[in-house]
């Protein structure tokens, strides 16, 4: 979506208050249950949406931002039951009592209305506390200017669109929050006395509403020196632009039929003029006339004339959202802004007593989903908004804060393209003039997610009474932690203990808390050893990252330090998550890099030759070709002389999405109908040289069924130069041998407008790894009989030390014995009471008296569990047996079992 200019909001004094609020995904905790009663939420068809559930709000946490301004986390679940859906609610609340706060707008390019940039950097560069997004702007040709108003610092410096249904939130000088449509009305007054009508300040061109027409048709806009790119010229507004140039009130350039060259000048301004407004100009605007110009904007609720200087900020918008503590009808069509798919959002709002102002985000990353239109109306009602509009969403909604007791501020929660911000015209700041006081409290800072094993640092924060950041190089903080779940040197916190866990922090007097969550084995239901390559070769040096998935969904890497390695089939060394093979074993089948973490375990398994070199492109003897969808245009070949270290032989897609609607994409088409791929390849690695545009790439492959296959490479393409991908392919689907057919650049129909429209990538050094191929491990056949320690291994007699045994109609059998004539090592943990058994490519592990157990990283569950009797361990034969791929027989009139 694009970002709506916004207006900065500045704080209500006379008893109100501020709110910047954001909301994404989040564990509920404490619920306040909210019934909320059914209500009409007009979509562009304006039909009604009934809502009559139950829906829970969540108060997380709370935290001080600096005098007067809060930030309160919420978690809010839209869509209860079985299918529901959280998201994180976060609230900055500026209390507008407070004489040390503000809002103010920030702009993309300081000084400049037409210029963008992240809200991280501009939050930086302008000292605020706090920020968000703000308005709508035009994406082409590179103007970046809002949409809607803009008045900062008590000036109007960008006028209102001739669009319907547009409103603008505004602070009056009196500190009153207000949400209006308005219209602009000026006028220039030449030396001779006569005026025409200015139709806006520092615009670009648009077509406008109802009508259809050519904003720049027939009218005189005035351009400042805070419009730094060029002026609307005759091929982006259809007009050939007559322009005067006033200097301190006195006209010193006239260009008829052209534009004045170079950038506007501080002491003066543009007049851009057009039509009916050019001959006024020839008429009455000469060199050497006198010339003043007035302007203002109008409310349209009540068709009062409000004066800039009336205002402390005002900053554009779109569609009402809600009105009089209601969902409102949207004021204008919501098709271009996804109102029925789950987005990231940004609004506007304010409390019935306009002593809160209330800044919406909803995060759309992880396992927050964003949420509709409809849905984010129901937020804003709940959370007490009586008159609210929408602002700039999708990828630009962005919310930066300062944590308490920091100097630095910093990204709240992912933006749609993770930890990158999009450029964005303006946004709205919370500022602080508090002055320095006492010291108040302190804060500790650091991980709050922890594995066994893994070192973290602590770092103390502090604050004074006014919550600016104190510099705590004077204090001696005394850290401490329950000594169950680990210990402390100085600052430095050793985890040894799975659970929960609080770290305290002592300076003086004052005091906190910190609660840490350090993770075990038992929360662990996926773990897996992504290893870069799985070539098997003396010398070689890998990166084997330990990846994990908990039983709550998180994600997460475990460091190095934290796993106990083991390797077989070769001597080595890990490092710093580098695994270095120094040797191979001469009779070695294969590789095992096993990784374990608290009674948890996976590996990788390594062979000879598993990488295969598929194209680098400097000898390409097959034909590539272009392919766009939906009138995509663009170019696909092999080229030289690239930057970077791939300058020869690079396959470069050029596209143009400019033409056509709907998602769009352009392949770079191999051979024709595809590339025959050798073997059954597991993952794919390719260099790719991005352009940042945010687009996505991809490759689709055909299996031999002429089922098509479409892999991510990069869901946004956020870097610019080359870049090294591997990504795993859907090998379990995909029936072989397959071909790539094409390799290409897609950009979806939700958000288009935040990606680039136009730009080239790059593609060279595909390879192909195939994953370690080890052979089935010797077995013999085994005969045996419940109740009997007489067995048959391949046919020859066998004495068992324990007869089989059956309980609760299961058979058990001694580890040691089944698993060895298996072809399978075991390994014994007698402190865990862990078994654990390498067979071929699977590893299992099994812990006495546990039914569920671990295959090769991943948790399962059984009936059954191992047991012991008489110091001897048994475990259930056809689990252990059919997992690592043998078949158990069982006679039950004979008694006999047979495994094969």
């Amino acid at each position: 979506m694009h970002s709506v200019g916004k207006k900065n909001d500045k704080p209500v004094r006379n008893g109100r208050r501020l709110l910047v609020w954001t909301l994404g995904a989040a564990l509920l905790t404490q619920p306040l249950l909210i019934a909320l009663p059914a209500f009409a939420s007009a979509a562009d068809n304006d039909t009604a949406i009934q809502m009559a559930v139950q829906q829970q709000l969540v108060r997380v946490s709370e935290e001080m931002i600096t005098a007067g301004a809060k930030r309160v986390d919420y978690s809010w679940t839209s869509k209860p039951g079985a299918g529901a859906v959280l998201s994180n609610v976060h609230v900055i609340e500026v209390d507008l009592n407070n004489p040390y706060v503000k809002l103010d707008v920030m702009n993309g390019k300081a000084g400049s209305v037409s210029g963008v940039s992240s809200v991280g950097n501009m939050v930086s560069k302008s000292g605020a506390v706090a920020g968000v997004n703000g308005d709508y702007f035009n994406t082409a040709n590179g103007k970046g200017s809002p949409i809607g108003a803009e008045v900062q610092g008590g000036s109007l410096v960008v006028s209102p669109s001739k669009l319907t249904g547009m409103y603008a939130f505004a602070v009056t000088a009196d500190h009153k929050p207000t949400i209006d449509t308005y219209s602009f009305e000026g006028a220039v007054t030449a030396g001779d006395g006569t005026t025409f009508a200015l139709t806006g300040i520092n615009k670009a061109a648009y077509k406008t509403e109802p009508d259809d027409g050519y904003s720049h048709a027939n009218a005189m806009y005035i351009y400042t020196s805070a419009w730094t790119q060029s002026r609307p010229d005759a091929s982006d507004s259809s007009t050939t632009p007559t322009e005067v140039l006033v200097q301190n009130g006195v006209v010193t350039q006239f260009a008829d039929n052209a534009m004045i060259t170079g950038t506007v000048p501080a002491d003066g301004y543009i007049l851009r003029t057009h039509g009916k407004a050019a001959q006024y100009a020839r008429e009455h605007l000469q060199i050497g006339t006198a010339v003043t110009a007035s302007y203002n904007l109008i409310a349209q609720s009540t068709g009062q004339k409000v004066d800039a200087n009336a205002l402390q900020m005002l900053i554009g918008g779109h569609t009402i959202l809600v009105d009089q503590g209601a969902a409102a009808k949207f004021s204008r069509s919501t098709s271009s802004i996804s109102p029925n798919s789950d987005r990231a959002r940004t609004a506007l709002g304010y409390t019935k007593d306009g002593q809160k102002v209330l800044i919406i985000t909803v995060e759309d990353s992880g396992s927050s989903q964003g949420v509709t239109l409809a849905e984010l109306q129901q937020l804003m009602v709940k959370l007490g908004v009586w008159r609210g509009m929408n602002l700039d969403g999708g990828g630009s909604t962005t919310m930066v804060s300062r944590p308490l007791g920091e100097t630095a501020t910093q990204l709240s929660f992912p933006t749609e393209y993770g930890s990158t911000q999009r450029q964005v015209a303006n946004g709205l700041g919370v500022f602080s003039t508090a002055p320095a006081g006492p010291l108040m409290g302190i804060k500790a800072s650091g991980s709050s997610v922890l594995f066994i094993g893994q070192q973290a640092s602590y770092a103390l924060k502090a604050y004074d009474t006014f919550y600016n950041p104190v510099d705590p190089g004077t204090m001696t903080p005394q850290w401490s932690a329950n000594a169950s779940f680990g210990a402390f040197a100085g600052n430095t916190f050793t985890a040894t203990k799975a659970g929960q866990t609080t770290i305290t922090v002592k300076s003086g007097k004052v005091t906190d808390k910190w609660g840490v969550e350090i993770i075990g084995g038992d929360a662990i239901s996926l773990m897996s050893v992504d290893a870069s390559s799985l070539v098997l070769e003396q010398g070689k040096t890998l990166s084997v990252p330990v990846h994990v998935t908990l039983n709550d969904g998180r994600k997460l890497t475990v460091p190095s330090s934290s796993v106990k390695w083991e390797l077989r089939g070769f001597k080595g060394t890990v490092q710093d998550g580098v695994l270095t093979i120094d040797s191979v074993n001469p009779d070695a089948a294969a590789g095992y890099v096993i990784a374990h973490y608290d009674g948890f375990s996976s590996m990788a398994v390594l062979a000879t030759g598993t990488d295969k070199k598929f194209d680098n492109f400097e000898t390409q003897t097959y034909p590539i070709s272009f392919q766009g969808t939906n009138g995509v245009g663009g170019t696909a070949a092999v080229v030289t002389g690239l930057p970077g270290t791939n300058v020869s032989g690079v396959l470069q897609l050029q596209y143009d999405f400019t033409n056509g609607s709907g998602t769009k994409a352009a392949y770079a088409v191999l051979n024709g109908t595809g590339r025959k791929v050798e073997g059954n390849p597991s993952a794919m690695s390719i260099d790719v040289m991005g352009d940042g545009s945010l687009n996505w790439v991809r490759a689709e492959f055909i299996d031999s069924k002429g089922a098509a296959h479409l892999v991510t490479l990069a869901k946004q393409v956020d870097w610019v130069g080359w870049k090294s991908l591997k990504v795993n392919l859907p090998a379990d689907e995909m029936a072989y041998p397959v071909t790539l057919k094409r390799l290409y650049v897609a950009s979806l129909e939700d958000g288009q407008d935040e990606r680039q429209l136009t730009g080239a990538i790059g593609y060279d050094n595909i390879a192909f790894q195939y994953a370690a191929v080890v052979a089935e491990p010797p077995h013999k056949r085994i005969d045996l009989k419940l109740g009997s320690k007489s067995a048959a291994v391949g046919g020859q007699p066998y004495k068992l030390d324990v007869a089989p045994l059956l309980l609760q109609g299961t058979t058990y059998l001694p580890l040691r014995f089944v698993t060895e004539a298996m072809g399978a090592q075991v390994d014994w943990d007698a402190a865990l009471k862990r078994v654990t058994v390498l067979r071929g490519n699977q590893l299992l592990e099994m812990r006495v008296g546990q039914q569920d157990y671990v295959l090769t990283g991943t948790r399962k569950q059984s009936d059954v569990a191992p047991i012991t009797r008489s110091g001897r361990t048994l475990v259930p034969i056809r689990l252990v047996s059919e997992q690592l791929g043998l078949h158990v027989n069982w006679d039950g009139k004979l008694g006999t079992i047979t495994v094969e």
